[in-house]
């Protein structure tokens, strides 16, 4: 086991053990990630659903299937990201997760960020936007734009739910995702 491994195994043994909301009361799972631990880019949600909850595994409901989609359109590889969310736990009927659940567990993302050191985030959402790039986030009118802050570059895109929501969003999204693989390209390209 690298050290890598052994820093995200330590950080997902103790958000098993979280008690710092009352989310981990309804929680089937925590959902702490899955994909390269290496990976130059890191896809941030906002939180779990029913289908996450019960896998616990990130993005494996429609919204996933249709995430996986547009990574595979662009040639982005499941060796080429990670994905987490800020909440590692369910909250009931899929509601948007409160600022102080937020607070409880970013702490855990922050710490999954430092142990993978992605060059390249993404936030998946506004949700995400708001709390990683900046809290007058507009998704509608910023997706695709990119933001760097510290050693990071961070761009969002629309929510895959809300694209099957919103079909009419498919083409914009699309062109954020190239643009995300271009991104991955060039900073491979210097390394």
């Amino acid at each position: 086991m690298t050290d890598k491994e052994k820093i995200l195994d330590g950080i997902k043994s103790r958000c098993l053990n979280c008690t710092a909301c009352p989310l981990c009361e309804t929680r089937t799972n925590v959902v702490f990630g899955r994909g390269n631990i290496d990976a130059d880019i890191l896809f941030i949600g906002e939180a779990p659903g029913e289908k996450e909850d019960l896998s616990g595994e990130p993005f494996v409901g429609a919204a996933g299937k249709l995430l996986d989609k547009f990574l595979v359109a662009v040639g982005l590889s499941e060796n080429d990201y990670y994905i987490a969310n800020i909440i590692k736990c369910r909250p009931p009927k899929n509601r948007d997760p409160k600022p102080e659940e937020e607070d409880a567990c970013i702490g855990f993302l922050k710490e999954q960020l430092m142990a993978i050191k992605p060059k390249i985030i993404v936030c998946l959402g506004r949700i995400s936007a708001k709390r990683i790039i900046k809290e007058d986030f507009k998704i509608t009118e910023e997706h695709g734009k990119w933001f760097k802050k510290g050693n990071f570059l961070i761009t969002a895109v629309f929510h895959p739910a809300a694209i099957l929501r919103d079909p009419r969003r498919k083409q914009a999204e699309l062109e954020d995702f190239e643009k995300i693989a271009e991104m991955k390209n060039k900073i491979s390209d210097i390394i």
